[in-house]
């Protein structure tokens, strides 16, 4: 599972839906537990097939609907090989039975005071999307979820330095250059003086336990020089502490079994890394908070007035 969550959400009545804030309770709930929720809604079946495809992390469809009923469309989602959690809800007393097919729910709503249909439809689908959360949120999925959003923020970072210095003539360049050569140079003496210790101690299992950083500390010591240029709040130090750091602790981190008790959990040289819901909500808001930062950052500089290079 990604940052992103997208629910695909067919009814044609959706409207219904949109006037009563229902779609945005669902939306406010995904934000909540740190995604950035897209959620695409279509009133016609035909609509619903062209965006139908394996990105989707949650379908939801009404059963009674005048181009096809919600059996007819579950069947023909399974028939192109698409295993999505579906929610398949009526109000309507009696409906077709489709068979046992994995990974779909349904909801027949009733008559209970104070609460509607969309308001149970909606209950369902938070309690749905919770579950699909918790199925994704072992702490080796959460690694790889981790992995992927944090070296897209590094492209990303990348792409930024690089537009930044091809739109801005030589004096603005320049300090952005010194700056990742001073930080370039201060990296690599600091290793050099380790390495000789290491060396005259005779204490190579230094180096094993000693991962490098490259690019990412670097890059953002050449974003930090762009924020500053521009003059804009200067979000870098917390960026290398939510973001880089924390991918660093994963990455050369070794999951372990406690023997006793199964639990599992990371451990990186001799700390253990804290993994509970807590953890992966504050992780998953700190991305999509960074983000948004270099989202801002990107387009400041597509924005502003600058110089072409000659």
């Amino acid at each position: 599972m990604k940052i992103n969550y997208k629910i695909l959400w067919l009814d044609d009545q959706i409207d219904a839906f949109s006037d009563d804030e229902f779609i945005e309770k669902i939306q406010k709930h995904l934000e909540d537990k740190g995604f950035s929720p897209d959620i695409q809604t279509v009133p016609k079946v035909s609509d619903f097939f062209e965006r139908l495809d394996n990105s989707f992390d949650f379908i939801l469809t009404d059963y009674n609907m005048s181009e096809m009923n919600g059996a007819q469309v579950i069947k023909a989602i399974r028939e192109q090989s698409i295993f999505t959690e579906i929610l398949f809800y009526t109000a309507q007393p009696q409906w077709e039975e489709i068979g046992r097919l994995e990974r779909i729910s349904f909801l027949q709503t009733k008559n209970v005071s104070g609460t509607t249909h969309h308001q149970q439809v909606i209950d369902k689908a938070i309690n749905i999307i919770d579950l699909t959360i918790r199925k994704f949120q072992h702490i080796v999925a959460m690694r790889g979820m981790i992995m992927h959003e944090v070296s897209s923020l590094d492209a990303q970072m990348l792409e930024i330095v690089s537009t930044y210095l091809q739109n801005n003539d030589e004096d603005k360049q320049q300090p952005i250059i010194n700056r990742v050569l001073k930080d370039l140079t201060r990296h690599h003496e600091e290793k050099l003086m380790e390495s000789k210790k290491i060396q005259d101690n005779n204490r190579f299992d230094k180096i094993i336990n000693d991962p490098l950083l490259f690019s990412s500390s670097q890059r953002a010591s050449a974003i930090e020089a762009i924020i500053n240029s521009i003059g804009i709040k200067n979000f870098i130090n917390d960026f290398k502490e939510e973001i880089i750091k924390v991918r660093n602790d994963f990455a050369h981190a070794v999951l372990v079994k406690d023997l006793e008790t199964g639990e599992e959990f990371f451990q990186n040289k001799n700390s253990r890394i804290a993994f509970n819901d807590e953890k992966c909500i504050a992780i998953r808001k700190n991305i999509n908070k960074h983000k948004q930062n270099l989202d801002d950052l990107q387009s400041n500089i597509n924005n502003q007035n600058i110089i072409p290079k000659t």
